[in-house]
């Protein structure tokens, strides 16, 4: 049986105003979006496993949202390119991978002091992840097959229960949802 999957769209970053900074962190206006939404997912307990876009402002917004389960139960949190935003603004290019894999530990320890950062796991970021070519393109192509990926890589995954945290144009493609779609959001036509 496919896992149940809550799907969450990161929290302010400080790129929402600037759209140059690359791969933004959260403000801190969204580190309290995160500690409301701790507040009030009613589900929090069920989660098995994180999700997580490799953007920084995704992985803090896993870690702050998630951080008191982290620390209780050490929930593998799994950083999964194909969930990376749609467009080719520098906002939403990540670093490489080898830069990732350093400051993703960090930038949860920050939100989570005591997580174990050898439930982290970052096998998916390889050096193309970041590219912006190929099924990483910004292109519709391009992110209707990464969208289907993904939906099939969570299908088959063994957890009954996972939460995703990735961008909200992406998520527009993965949950094949339209509303409130802003069709000029840097994506090419092919």
């Amino acid at each position: 049986m496919p896992p149940v999957l809550y799907v969450i769209r990161h929290a302010q970053g400080e790129h929402n105003d600037s759209h140059h900074l690359r791969d933004a962190l959260l403000t801190e206006a969204g580190k309290a979006q995160c500690k409301d939404l701790q507040e009030h997912f009613l589900f929090m307990q069920d989660v098995q496993a994180l999700i997580a876009s490799p953007l920084r402002r995704a992985i803090q917004t896993a870690a702050f949202t998630f951080a008191p389960e982290l620390e209780k139960r050490q929930l593998p949190i799994i950083l999964a390119p194909d969930a990376q935003e749609i467009s080719f603004l520098p906002c939403d290019l990540g670093h490489d991978a080898d830069v990732i894999k350093m400051q993703a530990p960090d930038l949860i320890a920050k939100a989570v002091p005591s997580y174990n950062v050898l439930n982290l796991d970052t096998t998916l970021v390889d050096e193309s992840w970041n590219s912006k070519k190929g099924i990483q393109a910004p292109n519709l192509n391009a992110v209707r097959s990464r969208a289907a990926r993904l939906r099939n890589w969570i299908y088959n995954r063994p957890e009954k229960y996972l939460a995703l945290v990735s961008h909200g144009g992406f998520l527009h493609y993965l949950m094949e949802d339209w509303t409130g779609y802003e069709e000029a959001r840097g994506m090419t036509a092919h």
